[in-house]
Parts: structure tokens; C-alpha cells; sequence
């Protein structure tokens, strides 16, 4: 059986870089939570995408910490702050690509993985100049949320229809 590990789980209540194309970011930063509570087919309460459109596919974003890793080895970064990345879920020990267009489950919580959550040309400005060519195709997973339940850290084991 495959097992996912949830690292990190991060709340954004408002956007910077959505909706800011050419203008400055904003200034709201992405908060750690020790459990995101999830609302099927409307998001993760208090995040900046909780009831955006009617059947959104990026109720909830995932990110691989081996990507995070892999990004910061490229840009000869020490370290990576996770809240700059925007993602809800920091994972490690699954390729998330391999969730797109599938089912799937990580605890008691269900998820149709839609697509990868690109990263486009702020990830230079958030991270460092070249972050965001380093992390195309690997910018992690955009999912609908199944069910309505809470998601923590922790490892799981991971179940795919």
C-alpha cells in the first residue's frame, strides 16, 4: 500500500499574486495551520478559494517537499519558506502528477485530483529569478475536495481509484 505524509498544511486567506498581473503582490501571508478543515465541493474554510466558483478545480492545492527540495538545490538556496509557495498541502513520498484525473484518498478524506497547479512568472518574484522554469511540471496538484472532514499532519496511506 502506498502512504502519503502530510508535512505542512497552510491557510491563505487572502490572494497576492491572483489577480495582481501588473501590479505589486499584496502583503497577505500564508498561514500555518495544524489542521485545515475541508468542505466538500467548496474548499478549506478561511482560504482565499473556499466558494470561488461553483465546482472550482483548485479547491485545494498539494505540493511535493521533494520539489521544494529539488527547487531550492537548482537555485543554490539555502532554504525555501513554504508560505511563499502558495500550496495548501506540503507532501512527501508521492509523484502528485501521477493523481491527475484520479480519485483518491489520504486518511478518511477523498479528492479528484484535476490538474497540475502550474507555477507561472510570480513564482520568480516569490521565490528567486528561475523558480518558476525549475518547477514546470512539477508545480504540484490542484483537487477537488469529495467529502467534508479535517486533514492533518501526519502519514497516511494512500488510496487511488
Amino acid at each position: 500500500m502506498q502512504q502519503i505524509s502530510i508535512l505542512q498544511l497552510y491557510i491563505s486567506p487572502n490572494h497576492i499574486f491572483y489577480g495582481h498581473h501588473g501590479k505589486e503582490p499584496g502583503k497577505h501571508v500564508a498561514s500555518p495551520a495544524k489542521t485545515i478543515v475541508c468542505h466538500a465541493g467548496h474548499g478549506i474554510e478561511g482560504d482565499r478559494f473556499y466558494d470561488f466558483k461553483e465546482n472550482y478545480k483548485g479547491q485545494i492545492t498539494f505540493l511535493e517537499q521533494e520539489q521544494v527540495d529539488k527547487l531550492a538545490a537548482k537555485l543554490e538556496l539555502e532554504d525555501i519558506d513554504p508560505t511563499r509557495l502558495r500550496r495548501n498541502v506540503i507532501t512527501q513520498g508521492i509523484d502528485l502528477n501521477s493523481l491527475i484525473g484520479k480519485e483518491f484518498t489520504i486518511g478518511s478524506m477523498r479528492f479528484a485530483g484535476t490538474e497540475e497547479c502550474s507555477p507561472c512568472y510570480w513564482m520568480d518574484h516569490a521565490v528567486s529569478d528561475g523558480a518558476e522554469r525549475c518547477l514546470r511540471g512539477h508545480g504540484g496538484l490542484r483537487a477537488r475536495i469529495l467529502n467534508d472532514g479535517k486533514l492533518s499532519p501526519g502519514t497516511y496511506p494512500l488510496v487511488v481509484a
